[in-house]
C-alpha cells in the first residue's frame, strides 16, 4: 500500500541517507573486517544476497543484534514446527549476531546482513527475496526500510515494541511522523504495558502488550564437555557470575570481589563483558587490581590460584550461567538499560543486578517480587548480598527456584503469537 505525504523530517532523512549511502557502507565494512566476517558477505549490507531465495512462501524477521535476534529463533522454529510450507529469513545488522546464529538457525532458516537503509540497498534486497511478509523485532525500525517494504505491497508486523519514558516524549514532539512510521504494521505486539500505552498516546489503537519475546526464548545452549571440564577445575569452590557488563561496571564487579575474597579467599569471579573484544584492558584492569587472572580467549586455564576467570568469548553465556548460582547482570549499572534477565534465570541462577533497568522496566521489578532477583547499587552492596547468598544455601536455593520459576517458558504464548501474525499478515495455508 503506497503512503502519500511523508513528514518533512521523513524525507530530509531519507535524502541524507540516501547521499551518504557509499559512506556508511565503507563504515559497516570496517565493522565486519574487525569481526573477521568474510568479505564475500559484506555486499549483504548493499542489499546483494549471497544465498538463493527458496521456493514458497518467504517470511522475513528483522532483528537489531544479539538479543533481539536470539529472541526470535524459539518463534521461528515453532512456527517452522507447524507450518512445514514456510520459510524464513532472518536479518540482523551485526558481525556477533551473525556468528552466534550461524549454528542456531531452526529448519528451513537462513541468515542475512540486513541492507543499509538507502532506497537502492533496499530496493535490491526486496527484489532478490520478495518476502511475504515482513516480521520487525523491538525497536530497529529503519524509514526506508519500512517504507520500500510497505510499498513493495510487503505487509508488515512488530513484535516486542519497546518505548521508554525518554522516546516516548520525544515522539511526542514529532506525532505526525511517529504515526506515518508505526502506521505502517498492521500488528503492533509490545512487550510491557508502558509501551502499549505510549503508542496508544500517539494515536495507534492497534497497539497492544503481548508476550514478551525474551520470555519464551527457554534455556541458553551449554557444551556438556566444557561445562564437565570446568566444573573439574572450579571444584568446591564459591563461584558467582558477572555477565554482560559494560565500561565502568567491570570496576563495580571486580571491587566487589576483592571484599567477598576477604571473606572466603577461594572466591571466583567469572567476568563476562558484553563485547568480548575488551579482553586485553580488562586483563590489565584486573592485574592493576592486584587480582590473580586467567583469560579464556588465549586459553588461560582456571587454576588453583585464579580469582578472576575473563570470560571474553562469544556464544558461551549459557556455561557461564550454568556454573554460577548467583549472577549480578550488568547493562544495569549504566546507561545501557539492563539486558535480559531470562536468560540466567532459565538456567536457575538467583540475580543481582543494578537500578539502571529501563529497558526491561517492568521486568526486573517483577521479578524482584517473585522473589528470583535483588536490586544492589554499589560494589560494597554487592558484597554483602554476595557473602549472605553464598553462605546461606536454604536461602540461596530459594531464590534461585524463584527466578526459574518466573522464566518458565509460555508454549500457549507462542501459539497465540504465531494465530495474530497469521491473521494480520495474510498467511492462513
Amino acid at each position: 500500500m503506497r503512503r502519500a505525504g511523508a513528514p518533512l523530517p521523513l524525507r530530509l532523512y531519507s535524502l541524507a541517507a540516501n547521499m551518504l549511502g557509499s559512506v556508511a557502507y565503507r563504515g559497516a565494512c570496517r565493522k565486519l573486517e574487525a569481526h573477521g566476517t568474510d568479505r564475500a558477505r559484506w555486499p549483504e549490507r548493499l542489499g546483494r544476497a549471497t544465498l538463493p531465495r527458496p521456493d514458497g512462501t518467504l517470511i522475513w524477521f528483522h532483528a537489531a543484534s544479539v538479543g533481539e535476534s536470539m529472541s526470535v529463533l524459539t518463534l521461528i522454529a515453532h512456527w517452522a514446527a507447524s507450518r512445514p510450507d514456510l520459510q524464513f529469513l532472518l536479518t540482523s545488522g551485526t558481525a556477533t549476531s551473525a556468528q552466534l546464529l550461524s549454528s542456531r538457525l531452526p529448519p528451513r532458516t537462513r541468515h542475512q546482513f540486513a541492507p543499509l537503509d538507502t532506497s537502492r540497498a533496499m530496493r535490491r534486497f526486496l527484489t532478490h527475496w520478495q518476502p511475504t511478509a515482513a516480521i520487525f523485532i523491538e525497536s530497529e525500525l529503519w524509514p526506508q526500510m519500512l517504507r520500500e517494504t510497505d510499498q513493495a505491497g510487503i505487509p508488515l508486523a512488530l513484535l516486542n515494541a519497546r518505548l521508554s519514558d525518554r522516546s516516548a516524549r520525544n515522539w511526542q514532539h514529532a506525532e505526525r511522523t511517529a504515526r506515518h512510521v508505526m502506521g505502517q504494521f498492521r500488528l503492533i505486539h509490545c512487550q510491557d504495558a508502558r509501551s502499549e500505552s505510549h503508542l496508544r498516546a500517539l494515536g495507534l489503537a492497534h497497539a497492544r502488550q503481548g508476550p514478551n519475546l525474551k520470555s519464551l526464548t527457554g534455556p541458553l545452549p551449554v557444551d556438556p564437555e566444557a561445562r564437565a571440564h570446568l566444573k573439574r577445575r572450579i571444584g568446591g569452590r564459591v563461584v558467582w557470575c558477572a555477565a554482560s557488563t559494560h565500561r565502568g561496571e567491570d570496576e563495580i564487579m571486580l571491587d566487589a570481589h576483592a571484599r567477598l575474597l576477604r571473606h572466603d579467599p577461594d572466591a571466583l569471579l567469572i567476568l563476562v563483558p558484553r563485547h568480548p573484544e575488551r579482553g586485553t584492558a580488562l586483563e590489565v584492569m584486573i592485574a592493576e587490581r592486584g587480582l590473580s587472572g586467567a583469560r579464556r580467549a588465549i586459553g588461560g586455564p582456571i587454576t588453583g590460584q585464579t580469582q578472576v576467570y575473563l570470560a571474553d568469548t562469544m556464544g558461551e553465556m549459557g556455561l557461564w550461567y550454568a556454573l554460577a548460582p548467583v549472577t549480578c547482570l550488568g547493562g544495569s549499572f549504566t546507561p545501557a538499560g539492563g539486558h535480559t534477565p531470562y536468560e540466567p534465570a532459565h538456567a536457575g541462577a538467583a540475580i543481582l543486578h543494578g537500578p539502571r533497568y529501563a529497558n526491561f522496566a517492568e521486568i526486573y521489578p517483577a521479578l524482584d517480587a517473585a522473589g528470583g532477583a535483588t536490586e544492589i547499587t554499589d560494589a560494597v552492596g554487592l558484597a554483602q548480598t554476595l557473602i549472605t547468598l553464598l553462605t546461606s544455601p536454604d536461602r540461596l536455593a530459594t531464590m534461585r527456584a524463584a527466578a526459574r520459576a518466573f522464566a518458565l517458558p509460555q508454549r500457549d504464548a507462542l501459539d497465540d503469537i504465531i494465530a495474530d501474525l497469521t491473521r494480520a499478515l495474510d498467511l492462513t495455508p
